[in-house]
């Protein structure tokens, strides 16, 4: 965590992943973000993975160091409190639906420069998930060797929507700071999906080839990279994206010779040109294989790492997770009290900040456990109130 945000306020109303996700990024900076949700917990409180007393252990992640008010949202008094800490606040992250009770129109009515970023699934409001967006982007009829299509298990649309989301955010205080207006800011995840993919150069790969993209398996398009097994069974990924990498790698592996027979025969030089190199992989790639299936992995990698060479032997999570340079030494870590009750690393601020001491994470907030100070501070009501619409079931408190 750092202070960078010190002294900006958001109210969160969301679920999942992407809208949580901005509020997420926002708190790790310092922002005090205040989730809202209904008594109890919302439809993502309790989602999977879950420990063996039902706590969800996505849930606690996506919402550390945010504070949590619970209102029964199904009761008017309950939607009006929202209300008025959204307007009492003047920075909203949703993705409740563009009409209703939480309507940019229907809050800015009594807050005109109130900023609301909302998160949607299609511009026109229907609903998507960031594994039906894929689809309707065409990645997975890319991915793997075909010619089923493949999902990929990383929500990658909710994640790159929700810091896109933060920083729509940023940019409209910023907007607001120097004129005064506040606004809606609308992010559906199918047009970040899809605008991705035209920054990317898909849009105009396809439309300029007028065909699909032939399917790759674990080969990186456009590039020498490919997944190979060494002598003691270890599969390790190489990508060269340099010449100095290419001179290394062929070095490394004692190829040269059998490189410069490959270009002499095809009339081309494999020194500066990733796309010959990828053109050519049916000559290349067998020259590889044999020399990679030839060598233990841990010759491999000292020569690689010696080389400048970009590889990785393929990994599980569970691995991944208990890799102390990946984990336990990373300064991004550190310890946490979890609702939860189960100790483990808790993730903070992704970035480093050298001029500044890096906070230790936050736990995430039980539900409702900030109701009384919130609504004491934002709304200025008495503890009298307060207890009042605690004994009413329109507030909970944690």
């Amino acid at each position: 965590m750092y202070k960078l945000l010190s002294g900006l306020s958001v109210i969160e109303a969301s679920s999942f992943v992407a809208s949580p996700t901005a509020g997420l990024y926002l708190a790790q900076f310092g922002a005090e973000v205040i989730r809202v949700d209904q008594i109890g917990g919302g439809p993502d409180f309790r989602r999977w993975p879950v420990t063996a007393e039902n706590d969800s252990l996505y849930w606690e992640n996506l919402n550390r160091a945010k504070k949590s008010v619970a209102l029964d949202l199904g009761r008017p008094e309950g939607r009006e409190l929202l209300q008025a800490l959204v307007r009492a606040t003047g920075q909203f992250v949703t993705n409740f639906p563009v009409d209703g009770f939480l309507s940019h129109e229907t809050l800015a009515k009594e807050c005109p420069d109130l900023i609301t970023v909302r998160v949607m699934g299609w511009p026109d409001g229907s609903p998507a998930l960031d594994y039906t967006v894929n689809n309707a982007v065409g990645y997975p009829m890319l991915t793997g060797p075909g010619p089923e299509p493949v999902n990929h298990v990383l929500p990658a649309w909710d994640l790159l929507t929700g810091a896109y989301a933060a920083f729509a955010l940023l940019a409209a205080i910023q907007r607001r700071t120097a004129t005064g207006e506040g606004g809606e800011v609308r992010l559906p995840l199918s047009d970040v999906a899809i605008g991705t993919v035209a920054n990317m150069g898909g849009i105009a790969e396809m439309l300029y080839s007028g065909e699909n993209r032939p399917r790759l398996g674990n080969a990186v398009y456009g590039l020498f990279g490919r997944d190979f097994t060494t002598r003691d069974g270890v599969r390790t990924m190489i990508v060269v994206v340099t010449p100095r990498q290419w001179t290394n790698l062929i070095a490394a592996l004692k190829l040269g010779d059998a490189v410069a027979a490959v270009e002499a025969t095809r009339g081309v030089s494999f020194a500066t040109d990733d796309g010959l190199r990828f053109q050519h992989r049916d000559a290349l790639y067998p020259l590889f294989e044999r020399a990679i299936a030839a060598r233990d992995h841990a010759d491999l990698a000292a020569a690689f790492d010696a080389g400048g060479i970009v590889h990785s032997p393929y990994r599980t999570m569970l691995d991944a997770a208990r890799d102390p340079a990946l984990v336990a030494s990373n300064p991004i870590f550190g310890a946490a009290g979890n609702p939860s009750g189960f100790a483990y690393p808790a993730a903070g601020a992704f970035a480093t900040v050298p001029q500044m001491e890096r906070q230790a994470p936050l736990p995430a907030p039980r539900n409702g456990q900030h109701s009384e100070e919130v609504l004491s501070e934002r709304l200025a009501l008495s503890s009298r109130e307060i207890a009042r619409l605690i004994d009413a079931g329109v507030v909970g408190a944690g």
